[in-house]
């Protein structure tokens, strides 16, 4: 019989290349998933994996298990689901990853309708980037993402996840109270090259898109502060010590406190949720997803 944790363990490993990041993803020491992954070789009787300089390399017979693990995981969680469906009252726990802003306007209601419609569901929230969200679905380390994406950028496709458009937020040039809105967005965008400006960090897709934006209009943002805390992006600009683009959604809903310009085009950021295809169906996911989105459609009306 072989040992459904050490099968996970292995799936991992093909996901996360190498033995210290599935240790980091399980909570486990780097030996004891060494350990473990030795005991299931040993359970089936032939090398799964084999040693490439400091790192390892799945074997033919090692990837033919992979596959058949996935299979048998996806196998438990039907079986998981469907004594779930058989049940009057949605109950469980449903582990969503969230990026930040959605944190801050959409979970509040979303769980506070949750809470009144199904008692008996447990939800556990943790901020994430989406990058690492999305992988941690895949992992099972999370049941649904709330992930964002920006115009003319595109996420890793992940095969066993579905994807659900939620919302379209609103992108704006965020300027200090009183400063006025300039007739061409260009040309404001283009005032802006010498004024500091507050961007998320580095690697972010936000930032990489807010750069690309400044570029197009023929200048490098002045980055005077990394900051991911959107809240914070806020307090500065309004206190008209930097500039900067706000999503609609950090609002929530609410009056904006800083002046906003439209931007060329209008663009829009894109708000979804994926979950594994072969969870999706689950009666406390759908139970989410609806709250979620009535919470969007509150926030952000189309």
């Amino acid at each position: 019989m072989l040992d459904v944790n050490r099968l996970r363990m292995l799936v991992e490993l093909s996901r996360r290349g190498t033995l210290s990041a599935v240790a980091d993803a399980l909570s486990y020491s780097k030996a004891s998933v060494s350990q473990q992954l030795s005991a299931l070789e040993r359970e089936v009787g032939v090398p799964l994996l084999r040693r490439v300089g400091r790192g390892v390399q799945f074997t033919p017979q090692g990837n033919v298990l992979v596959a058949e693990a996935i299979g048998i995981l996806d196998q438990l969680e039907h079986a998981r689901i469907a004594v779930a469906e058989s049940l009057i009252e949605v109950t469980g726990t449903v582990r969503v990853a969230v990026f930040q802003s959605a944190a801050h306007s959409l979970l509040p209601s979303a769980l506070q309708a949750l809470k009144e419609q199904h008692p008996a569901l447990r939800v556990e929230v943790t901020e994430c980037d989406p990058e690492t969200g999305l992988v941690g679905v895949s992992s099972r380390d999370f049941d649904l993402i709330l992930a964002e994406q920006y115009p003319g950028r595109t996420r890793p496709i992940h095969a066993d996840l579905d994807r659900v458009v939620l919302a379209h937020d609103a992108i704006a040039l965020a300027r200090r109270p009183g400063s006025g809105e300039g007739a061409d967005a260009v040309a404001t965008l283009w005032s802006t090259r010498d004024e500091p400006w507050v961007l998320e960090p580095a690697g972010t897709a936000s930032r990489a898109w807010a750069e690309q934006l400044c570029r197009t209009a023929g200048f490098e943002p002045d980055v005077r502060y990394e900051i991911a805390d959107l809240t914070a992006h806020v307090r500065l600009i309004h206190a008209g010590l930097a500039v900067g683009l706000l999503p609609e959604l950090v609002w929530g809903g609410d009056s904006p406190s800083v002046d906003l310009v439209t931007l060329p085009e209008a663009p829009r950021r894109e708000i979804f949720s994926s979950a594994r295809r072969v969870s999706a169906a689950a009666p406390s996911i759908r139970a989410v997803r609806r709250a979620l989105e009535a919470a969007a459609d509150r926030i952000l009306p189309t």
